[in-house]
């Protein structure tokens, strides 16, 4: 199969979690202590009460979002990853599950999506803006394909903003992290967890939350609403394309 079009911040994040995906939602749970499953149920739940017919679920890994879209909606959903192994996975899960006839995995880049103008009612996203070279630019692409009074919504790892938990948060992503991802997975997990924290660091060094609901509202989204959650380590964000 071909490759869709990546940049280099799209290549690194696809090599970084090549081999991961059969245990790579045990141990998301794991790595968050259990956080990731409440930052994704306060991130549908956004959604749900939209009721869309169409969703687009974009960096959807092992298609986590796209199935509990299909559990909660009656949702037509593509899940689009631009990892080959983790749609894989992915597809396995959808169809134990019996969605197969309402999700549908694509290869695909979030920098260049493969559908047209206003094609979908809803678009999630989760942990996508750290691997992408412009994160505004790929905001507008995701965008693009909301039809209008649609909404988008997202969710990202975020640094706490008070000085107490910054520093926990610190603690548990330079040294608790990695070494819960080595036992837990071996050396591929360890290279994920010394990986995560200083790149989050890095990117809301490059990118504040601030920044980030500017980029949202210049890409065509209003009622921009944000959530940090977990004292400030998860960002859950949505808004409305008008």
């Amino acid at each position: 199969m071909n490759q869709p079009n990546q940049s280099r911040s799209n290549r690194f994040g696809r090599d970084l979690f090549a081999g991961l995906p059969a245990r790579y939602d045990v141990l998301g749970e794991v790595l968050s202590f259990a956080q990731n499953r409440r930052w994704h149920q306060a991130m549908l739940q956004e959604v749900v009460r939209s009721d869309p017919g169409t969703v687009l679920d974009v960096a959807s890994g092992t298609c986590g979002v796209a199935l509990a879209l299909a559990h909660d909606t009656s949702a037509w959903t593509v899940a689009l990853d631009i990892s080959e192994d983790m749609l894989g996975r992915g597809r396995s899960l959808v169809e134990e599950g019996g969605y197969e006839h309402r999700i549908v995995c694509t290869l695909g880049s979030a920098e260049m999506l493969p559908f047209p103008d206003e094609s979908f009612d809803a678009l999630t996203f989760t942990y996508l803006l750290r691997y992408v070279a412009d994160p505004e630019a790929v905001l507008r692409e995701l965008a693009r394909v909301v039809k209008k009074d649609g909404i988008m919504a997202s969710l990202e790892f975020a640094v706490p903003e008070r000085l107490w938990a910054r520093w926990g948060w610190w603690l548990h992503t330079r040294a608790l992290l990695p070494a819960m991802g080595w036992l837990g997975g071996g050396k591929q997990w360890l290279r994920v967890g010394r990986f995560l924290g200083p790149n989050i660091t890095e990117h809301y060094r490059a990118y504040p939350i601030e920044w980030t609901v500017q980029a949202w509202e210049r890409a065509g989204l209003s009622d921009v609403t944000v959530r940090q959650m977990s004292l400030g380590s998860g960002l859950v964000m949505w808004g409305y394309k008008r």
